[in-house]
């Protein structure tokens, strides 16, 4: 029992680092809009809202509704995978700087970021959510949360990559201009 309570403990930082998240995309949304940006995708971003905050309500009552098992190596294995993954979103955030933000905003005549993280692969932030997605609720085998966010997320996936892909080709063509 005691090992349900630090794993809601760790929920519970995670949902506060999420809001930070937010603090920080919604002062960098207002600096790429007074700089020109133009978002795309809109139309997702409730979707993607909705499906993030229920993640970490699933996180939450999966194993306190379903009385799932704690199994300490497996606990202990998702949780370096999921402070990995923190360690991954911050690099992309850090490495974005003012551009970084949960909505899909393009400055024209900004160069696209090559460095950081975006070296190694161009969605960074994807892997990161990706592998956080399964890691965080099996911290205590929440395997039917991972499962459902998982199938969810890899559809929202497949929309947001192609609408950032367009905002990128639209930011190019404004360069081209």
């Amino acid at each position: 029992m005691v090992s349900l309570y630090v794993y809601t403990a760790i929920l519970g930082l995670t949902a506060l680092e999420r809001l930070a998240e937010l603090v920080v995309s919604k002062r960098n949304a207002a600096w790429a809009i007074e700089r020109g940006g133009k978002e795309f995708g809109f139309g997702h971003f409730p979707f993607m809202v909705v499906l993030h905050t229920a993640f970490l309500v699933g996180c939450v009552a999966e194993p306190w509704l379903l009385e799932r098992e704690f199994n300490p190596v497996l606990g202990a294995v998702f949780l370096a995978v999921a402070l990995l993954c923190q360690g991954l979103r911050w690099w992309v955030i850090t490495t974005l700087g003012h551009r970084w933000n949960t909505r899909v905003i393009v400055v024209p005549g900004l160069d696209r970021i090559q460095g950081g993280p975006f070296k190694y692969f161009p969605h960074p932030n994807y892997v990161a959510v990706v592998l956080e997605g399964i890691a965080l609720p099996m911290i205590h085998n929440a395997w039917l949360t991972a499962s459902v966010f998982t199938v969810l997320n890899a559809g929202l996936l497949f929309v947001r990559i192609r609408c950032e892909d367009k905002a990128l080709d639209w930011a190019a063509e404004q360069e081209a201009a």
